[in-house]
């Protein structure tokens, strides 16, 4: 019989309710109203006063983004390199990470200490671009994949992961006569998919914001991120409103279709609402392979 609660429990339960209900608030609210106001006409935003909901619906900073030509061309740079760069990466990360998995490794501590020692210490910004140069990535698309192909916290995830699964597994598909290679596309990683699944979010979530090596290693404008490209829309518009939109209007007896505040509250949105669509999709395996690739028994 399921026993009845008392006044106690209830409080409790109305407190973390509450509790949780404001954190949703507080975290969703300022997203909400980038929303609005890229969606507000960009004179009547000057009044003030949008909360909850355009006053005035209007799409004209969304077109006057993707007006611009370099929008499409950075839209699939970015798009190929997040599906190129996480699907290679989680390879090799989930490779390596069965590799030293393996204790019995010839050299295995000295393997392991070697990758842990990159997540401390770099070589700088200028030795990288020397080393990026002298291997012809420079102006190339996989400027973008191979300098961050494994990530080393990533690969420990899915190591720890891979420890904690039963060796029994591994011994009883050797016994049938698999290889290493088979129980690796065969066992491991299907079992991994919680595992995978996490680190596949954040290798596309660094993917898609990063602006950096496009702004670093690139110079070609097919080649420039979204990310890249909506910065120079960013300083381009900030440039030509240094003038302030009031003084702007007092010059003007026509409607000023967009204004700074509201491009760069419509980059905003199409800078991060696709990456956002993502977590959905993921959410089911991101808790159980966070907690068991960072637990070990």
């Amino acid at each position: 019989m399921k026993s009845k609660k008392n006044i106690t429990e209830y409080i409790f339960d109305a407190s973390l309710y509450l509790f949780l209900t404001g954190i949703f608030i507080v975290t969703f609210y300022p997203f909400w109203n980038i929303l609005v106001i890229s969606l507000n006409d960009a004179t009547d935003t000057l009044r003030g006063g949008l909360y909850f909901w355009p006053r005035e619906i209007t799409f004209d900073s969304y077109r006057t983004i993707f007006r611009n030509p370099e929008i499409w061309s950075a839209i699939k740079v970015t798009a190929l390199r997040t599906v190129i760069g996480t699907a290679i990466s989680i390879f090799c990360i989930s490779m390596l990470a069965y590799v030293l998995s393996k204790r019995q490794l010839l050299g295995w501590r000295f393997f392991s200490l070697f990758f842990v020692f990159t997540m401390y210490f770099g070589g700088g910004l200028i030795p990288t671009y020397m080393i990026i140069k002298s291997l012809g990535l420079i102006d190339s698309f996989w400027v973008f994949i191979f300098p961050g192909l494994i990530g080393v916290f990533l690969m420990i995830l899915v190591r720890t992961f891979i420890e904690q699964l039963p060796g029994e597994i591994e011994e009883s598909a050797k016994i049938d006569g698999a290889n290493d290679l088979h129980i690796f596309f065969r066992i491991i990683m299907p079992l991994c998919v919680p595992v995978l699944a996490t680190i596949g979010l954040f290798l596309a979530i660094g993917h898609w914001n990063s602006w950096y090596d496009s702004y670093i290693y690139t110079y070609k404008p097919e080649l420039k991120t979204l990310q890249a490209v909506m910065v120079k829309i960013l300083n381009q518009f900030q440039t030509a409103s240094m003038m302030s939109d009031a003084q702007q209007l007092a010059k003007s007896n026509t409607r000023m279709p967009v204004s700074s505040e509201s491009i760069r509250m419509a980059v905003t949105m199409v800078a991060t609402l696709p990456i956002i669509l993502v977590y959905p999709f993921v959410q089911k395996y991101f808790v159980k392979g966070i907690m068991m690739g960072a637990i070990k028994s």
